[in-house]
């Protein structure tokens, strides 16, 4: 069944992950093998503060409670034993104060219903208040096996961290440490740069979205050690500075297990770039390198492409929104043949120029096991992207092909429209050419007569820019027929395309007679609502 879309989703470029992460959601408190929410409903003895948040929005399930309740009675004594025998944890005065301390946290521990309860805790985005915070910390000891904490987008944890990494010894198997968006204070920082040698085994750390981690950064990373075992390390908006950017520099070499470095979106570090680019030779395991918005100029991609020869492994590479690299691609890319891994290739708003498409046309078709090109918004591709695109053929296993608003001509749809026809793009599961207002109605005839060899393909968006309407032409009707032989889609964008009257009821037909639910969002917009748009 066909359902069109009443509602504008909004016209800029697909929403960020942010927005995604600001939103007000349920709280999990996650297990490293099984995630469960056990409900609060059926209880009569009051609970915390605290458990009432994790465990707000459950559904009640009292007889399963009620067995959850029977089985870990018995696991108080393992907690007891647990926090006896440790060496690290902080001496109780007598067995009875052991014991009233289990006490205490015992109701929470029941109200978990999980062997595996001490192995992550996740806290994210719950709106932890200061009490809350003293509860988490009192339960630490217990969780002596912790390997994940996540408190991040939690206000009130700025200013008081210093009270969970007191308590860091205590939880040295701790592998993942995040604390995104939390306000974290020049005193936060510090005192997280004291607490990770104690924590030997961490794999990852995400501090980004605190501002605070600017010029600081040498507070958090001055102790690692050689032979560090981080992998992903995530400092994303940090309001990072030039000289924070040398001190990283300095600092990855230690970094031998680093896979994933996220540095986008501090835009004073293009200026340290060449020290980052001197420390990038030595993590020969990096496989996602983010420079989303960080400043990066035109000598910028030379910089960097004296390192990729050292980056064999990388599979995701992003240098989006970076206005001032464009004219920077020419003659600059000579070792990005080296990434024959790579898979996720991210060029958007880099302000393109028809020379930086000429040698992106020389460089992209060697990377074989590219999946996904973005290059997007760049509006001086036009015409010099035919080349670019005809080379696709050998990309054979592109995913995501994404080329909205480039201001692309007739004569790329022609040529993007002979490589699907051989079925060279046959894995291609989106591909969004949306805002390319000047093709006329025979390109986007000619595109949507072969859309029927992209058997895989999922999603389409061919929508106008928010500025324009046009009526559809005898295109339309190759899209419906194409559609009838592919098997896989579900989305079909085409905002702003008006639709007259015997077209809006081809596609009720079309809606009628087919099993599948098929979206086709164009807003809900007929002939009728603009009589002069012809």
């Amino acid at each position: 069944m066909v359902k069109s879309a009443e509602n504008d989703h909004g016209e800029n470029r697909k929403q960020q992950e942010d927005d995604v992460i600001l939103e007000n959601t349920p709280i999990n408190f996650t297990m490293s093998q099984t995630r469960k929410n056990n409900s609060s409903e059926g209880e009569t003895k009051p609970q915390t503060l605290f458990v009432n948040k994790f465990l707000r929005g459950s559904k009640a399930e009292s007889r399963e409670e009620k067995n959850d309740l029977q089985t870990t009675d018995s696991q108080a004594g393992d907690w007891i034993q647990k926090a006896a025998t440790s060496d690290a944890a902080k001496p109780l005065s007598s067995e009875t104060e052991l014991r009233s301390s289990v006490e205490e946290n015992e109701q929470f521990l029941q109200k978990l219903g999980e062997k595996d309860v001490d192995k992550c805790l996740d806290l994210n985005n719950c709106g932890l208040t200061t009490a809350d915070l003293k509860e988490m910390v009192a339960l630490l000891p217990f969780l002596l096996d912790l390997e994940e904490l996540d408190i991040s987008w939690n206000d009130f944890v700025g200013g008081t961290l210093h009270s969970i990494t007191q308590q860091m010894h205590l939880v040295s198997k701790l592998k993942i440490l995040r604390l995104g968006s939390c306000r974290l204070t020049t005193d936060d920082v510090r005192a997280l740069g004291e607490a990770l040698e104690m924590i030997p085994e961490l794999e990852e750390l995400n501090l980004s979205w605190n501002s605070k981690v600017g010029g600081n950064l040498p507070l958090i990373l001055q102790k690692l050690q050689k032979g560090s075992k981080i992998q992903i390390l995530e400092l994303v908006d940090c309001a990072l500075t030039s000289e924070d950017g040398a001190f990283l520099g300095q600092v990855l070499p230690v970094l031998q297990s680093l896979e994933v470095l996220d540095l986008s979106m501090n835009r004073d570090i293009g200026g340290s770039l060449n020290s980052i680019a001197q420390g990038l030779k030595s993590t020969s395991n990096l496989k996602v390198l983010k420079l989303h918005s960080c400043g990066l100029s035109q000598t910028s991609v030379k910089i960097l492409d004296a390192a990729f020869r050292y980056l064999s492994e990388l599979r995701k590479l992003d240098l989006s929104c970076n206005k001032d690299l464009g004219g920077g691609f020419e003659d600059s890319l000579a070792q990005v043949v080296m990434l024959k891994h790579l898979e996720v290739l991210d060029l958007h708003q880099c302000s393109l120029t028809a020379d930086d498409v000429m040698s992106l046309t020389q460089v992209i078709p060697l990377l074989s096991n590219l999946q996904e090109l973005d290059l997007s918004a760049n509006k001086n591709m036009g015409s010099s992207s035919e080349n670019l695109l005809s080379r696709l053929r050998f990309l054979p296993a592109l995913k995501s092909l994404v080329i909205n608003n480039c201001a692309l001509e007739s004569e790329t749809f022609t040529a993007l429209a002979s490589v699907i026809q051989t079925g060279h793009l046959a894995k291609l599961r989106k591909l969004d050419l949306s805002y390319n207002d000047s093709i006329c109605d025979a390109g986007w005839t000619m595109l949507c007569q072969k859309v029927q060899f992209l058997k895989e393909l999922i999603e389409l968006d061919v929508s106008l820019r928010p500025s324009n309407f046009r009526g559809c032409g005898r295109w339309f009707r190759h899209l419906l027929c194409a559609v009838t032989k592919l098997p896989q889609i579900t989305e079909i964008g085409m905002k702003r395309w008006i639709l007259p009257a015997s077209q809006e009821e081809e596609l009720e037909w079309f809606g009628q007679d087919r099993k599948r639910s098929i979206r086709f969002d164009h807003g809900g917009f007929q002939e009728a609502d603009f009589p002069l748009s012809y």
